[in-house]
């Protein structure tokens, strides 16, 4: 009885304590609220677009200053193309070092999609009616509603969250707290543009960038808004593939019945790739794949909620592969993304396509080699009777071969995986309780790419995913926003997460 009741008052004091630090963090967060929104637009209002290496460099200027500020040794990196910022902060030469991975560049902007007349000049919003509505920025000055959004490009992905770990910084000096870790912070300036030269870099910059724990902070939380742990995300290959008909687009009248439509070979095709409930048919596409009672028991334990996410994107039921969502992120994927051929419409023409092109991507987990699936589709192709070519084809081979396919491949993003219960995931696992005074939700793989497999593969770090935006964002897309309660309550993770030690 007596050990009972000793396990009870460690319980209770363990408990007591997780409350009054998140009670405290949650206050220290709520009192950056009005600087932090202040430093995102400022950093907002400078163009990201990796395309442009003038604005980047910008971008890299104020960074600089920004880390320098807070006391960070800061060093631009140079790359093939666009450098890298490298900020480090050291604490204690014993403590465990956390390697944090943020990007700032953003995806391109077509201004005549957007809601307002710069996407780069933050505005702020409420919601009335089902509309968002712009507001003065002096409406700050009062209470402020965490509902509130500051909308423009870069506000969620990933600007915003470089800000909150900014700004917890500031907050945990001004409390006289000092981190538990030393932190390293790498800033990737063409993410969006897939990183393409970041491998290179990290080899060359292999010994800076040696650290105990990769934490990853770009990407939504899940759907609930609950802090969120995510373990690995899929990788990323694609394919491109076109059948061909005659020559030229041929009348439909003349040659209709008798010259082969393309849009119908590749239909058929399609079709024989997926089933009707969405599961692959090709031969070997899942082997590798095994979802222990374990697994599953951990996947059921993500608060999804079906109806709320079919409302969301508008369908009555998904398809079967797993029995929900979560299971079915273990598997990869064979996506259409885009199909082409002639005309609809308004400027559709009575004709047989000469051709059909579809843009097929592949979502890669970690059990799936993207060469591998690649070569089981191009065999399933060529089993369906197509001459395969990886260009277009020849007079010659157009009349020699009834079926006829050009098949391209593109280069592939690698996936990645870190146990849940690894002592990366443990350690956050502790600071979200800690800071937050209740569990995270943990995903074990989430469907979107990231582009760091090489810091993983290369520097053996084990690698976990904090995202800290709202999921209705607008990632990638016009009107992309950030909701004031996320940036504050990102302030309060970044600290729970520095005042955790990694045992």
């Amino acid at each position: 009885m007596k050990v009972i009741c000793t396990l009870l008052l460690i319980v209770l004091t363990f408990s007591s304590n997780a409350q009054k630090r998140a009670e405290k963090l949650s206050t220290l967060s709520s009192d950056k609220s009005i600087s932090a929104i202040s430093e995102l637009r400022e950093f907002m209002a400078i163009p990201n677009d990796a395309l442009y290496a003038d604005d980047i460099l910008k971008n890299v200027n104020w960074l600089e200053k920004a880390f320098v500020k807070r006391s960070f040794e800061v060093k631009v990196l140079e790359t093939e193309r666009t450098p890298l910022v490298y900020a480090e902060f050291v604490t204690n030469d014993n403590y465990p070092t956390i390697l944090f991975y943020m990007h700032f560049d953003g995806q391109s902007i077509d201004r005549s999609k957007w809601q307002q007349e710069d996407p780069y000049i933050a505005v702020l919003k409420e919601q009335s009616s089902n509309q968002w509505n712009i507001i003065d920025w002096s409406s700050l000055n009062k209470n402020i509603d965490r509902n509130w959004r500051i909308f423009g490009r870069s506000s969620s992905d990933d600007k915003g969250p470089i800000v909150m770990l900014l700004q917890a910084i500031d907050a945990m000096k001004e409390a006289k707290l000092k981190p538990k870790v030393n932190i390293k912070v790498i800033l990737d300036g063409e993410e969006e543009k897939g990183s393409l030269h970041l491998t290179a870099a990290v080899k060359k910059y292999k010994s800076l960038l040696r650290a105990d724990h990769l934490v990853i902070n770009d990407g939504p939380m899940h759907l609930s808004g609950q802090p969120t742990l995510i373990f690995g995300c899929r990788g990323n290959t694609s394919i491109s593939l076109t059948v061909y008909g005659p020559r030229n687009h041929q009348h439909s009248g003349h040659y209709g019945n008798y010259a082969p439509n393309p849009v119908f070979r590749m239909s058929h095709l399609l079709a024989s790739m997926k089933n009707e409930e969405g599961q692959v048919l090709i031969h070997g596409y899942y082997d590798g794949i095994q979802l222990d009672p374990e697994i599953k028991q951990l996947l059921a334990k993500v608060p999804d909620d079906p109806q709320k996410i079919h409302s969301t994107i508008g369908i009555a039921e998904p398809e079967k592969v797993g029995q929900n969502l979560q299971e079915a992120l273990q598997y990869p994927s064979l996506n259409v993304r885009g199909i082409s051929a002639a005309w609809t419409g308004k400027e559709s023409r009575t004709i047989v396509p000469a051709e059909a092109t579809v843009s097929i991507d592949l979502r890669l987990v970690p059990e799936s080699d993207p060469d591998r699936l690649k070569s089981l589709i191009k065999e399933h192709i060529a089993g369906k009777g197509y001459h395969l070519l990886d260009r277009a084809p020849t007079e010659e081979e157009r009349l020699e071969y009834p079926l006829i396919a050009t098949f391209k491949t593109g280069g592939a993003t690698l996936p990645f995986r870190t146990d849940v219960a690894s002592p990366t995931g443990l350690w956050l696992s502790s600071a979200i309780n800690k800071g937050w005074n209740s569990d995270p939700v943990k995903i074990r793989i989430m469907g979107g790419t990231v582009p760091i497999a090489s810091f993983i593969n290369e520097l053996q770090i084990p690698a976990v995913i904090v995202p800290l935006v709202n999921p209705d964002n607008n990632q990638h897309s016009p009107n992309e926003n950030l909701r004031i309660g996320n940036l504050i309550d990102g302030i309060q993770t970044f600290m729970a997460i520095f005042l955790e030690q990694p045992k």
